[in-house]
């Protein structure tokens, strides 16, 4: 790739001596005899660096470094000068100059400050690409859904997303807890700022207090060097704390205390840190009835709690189904080498009656193995997976007896999903747990609840 170079400054003769030595090197150079000039090539041109002389007629090269950092906050800007003591030095870099060259100009030093500044805004543009992006991706109206239980959740998005309020994402493995918070995030005032990520369940419990708050070199045996956490990473942005009801007792106690006083040590460290983050938290379980059992603070569910958002199944919101296949059929296609791709309407109507027990994240997975199964621009019937047409769907409208016990409805539902999952992986774990759209250590979890004893061959 090649940079462009804006080199300005008011001597002609040194112009194009530098403009020679940087064309040299391999870059495209631009000329301005000033900072008016150099403003108004800005306007128009694209450029990677800018190469200022500090002391011109007009307008100083401070004066257009303040101007760039104000309408180009990402391109850096090297300052030079024949007239650098240590304190103008420090200066100009607080005032935001990438470095500074003394004049005479040394050939060595201009190719390395050059190279170096231009590797930082090469970075600097991936990441705003990046940021972008992301933010397009997650803004609401990029979203998918259009049933009635999905219009609630955007419209509560777009409630919250402005504020620092605590959130409480609440919904099935699979239907897009993490989509929720970081939509919140992306179309809040901390977008700019980091989206951290945690999965309490995917983590060893000896390791989840060092993974939140970091720690010291020493705190324990094969602690080697300081360690940052993740609150100390999401410091001014938003931390998503997913799988919170797998959070063991004693940590739930320490992350109450930052969310009441923001504030917390490393592990090993006496001194306090103090930390601006949004919490959106997360979870696939019940903490009403885990508060009343026991295992989860009271305290920290109604901190947690301020704002709930309750994600549907995907079972509930079918309508959905056509423009989920449409959207990963676009988003998997070109990575399988797969464009163009859309679904036959008996395809689409297998897919719409299938009752997704692993909910956006099986479906996303059916898509991807369909287009890999499949050949034409058509995917049809006979390319979706065997057990999308084995698997009746459970009927919608069909009406339940009342009274009924929920919770002993819902847990006789979920054992048997678990059991056809180890039943059609031949009991591998790793495997059943993709199938449900879980990690394992939450299905290990399950699979304790419910008393199942997994073999490779039985299944009881």
């Amino acid at each position: 790739m090649t940079h462009t170079i804006l080199i300005v400054d008011d001597e002609e003769r040194l112009l194009d001596v530098l403009s020679g030595m940087l064309e040299g090197f391999g870059y495209t150079v631009l000329q301005a005899g000033g900072a008016v000039d150099a403003l108004a090539q800005l306007s128009r041109e694209s450029v990677d660096l800018v190469l200022t002389d500090l002391r011109m007629p007009g307008l100083s090269g401070r004066e257009l470094l303040a101007e760039i950092r104000r309408t180009h906050p990402i391109l850096p800007v090297v300052v030079m000068t024949a007239f650098a003591t240590l304190r103008d030095a420090v200066q100009l870099i607080k005032d935001g100059a990438f470095d500074y060259i003394g004049k005479p100009i040394e050939f060595e030093e201009l190719e390395a400050t050059v190279a170096n500044a231009l590797r930082l805004h090469d970075a600097l543009r991936d990441n705003d690409r990046l940021r972008q992006e992301l933010e397009g991706r997650y803004r609401i109206e990029g979203l998918v859904g259009t049933s009635p239980r999905m219009q609630e959740v955007m419209k509560e998005i777009t409630e919250v997303a402005p504020s620092r309020t605590t959130v409480l994402v609440t919904g099935e493995s699979g239907t897009g807890k993490e989509v929720v918070a970081r939509a919140i995030h992306f179309n809040g005032p901390r977008r700019a700022k980091p989206f951290v990520a945690v999965n309490a369940a995917a983590i060893p419990e000896q390791l989840l207090e060092s993974e939140f708050f970091g720690h010291v070199k020493g705190a324990f045996t094969g602690a080697t060097a300081n360690r940052i956490g993740r609150f100390a990473q999401a410091d001014g942005g938003t931390l998503f704390l997913d799988e919170i009801g797998d959070m063991p007792l004693a940590l739930q106690a320490k992350i109450l205390r930052v969310l009441q006083e923001r504030q917390f040590e490393p592990l090993g460290s006496h001194q306090t840190r103090q930390v601006d983050v949004r919490i959106v938290a997360a979870t696939n379980r019940d903490l009403k009835r885990m508060v009343a059992e026991g295992h989860f603070r009271e305290d920290l569910f109604y901190r947690l709690a301020v704002f709930p958002i309750a994600l549907p199944p995907l079972r509930e919101r079918r309508e959905d189904v056509p423009l989920l296949l449409r959207r990963f059929a676009e988003e998997i296609g070109p990575q399988v080498g797969r464009r163009a791709v859309a679904f036959s309407p008996e395809a689409e109507a297998l897919l719409m009656r299938y009752d997704w027990p692993g909910n956006i994240r099986e479906l996303q997975n059916c898509v991807e193995r369909s287009l890999l199964s499949s050949r034409g621009p058509v995917i049809g019937a006979a390319d979706l997976p065997p057990y999308v047409a084995q698997r009746p769907a459970i009927p919608s409208d069909a009406a339940p007896a009342f009274p009924i016990d929920l919770d002993e409805a819902l847990d006789t539902f979920e054992k048997g999903r678990i059991l056809a999952a180890l039943k059609e992986t031949g009991g591998v774990q790793v495997e059943a747990a993709r199938l449900l759209g879980i990690n394992e250590r939450s299905l290990w979890h399950r699979i304790k609840k419910h008393g199942i004893t997994v073999t490779k061959a039985v299944m009881a």
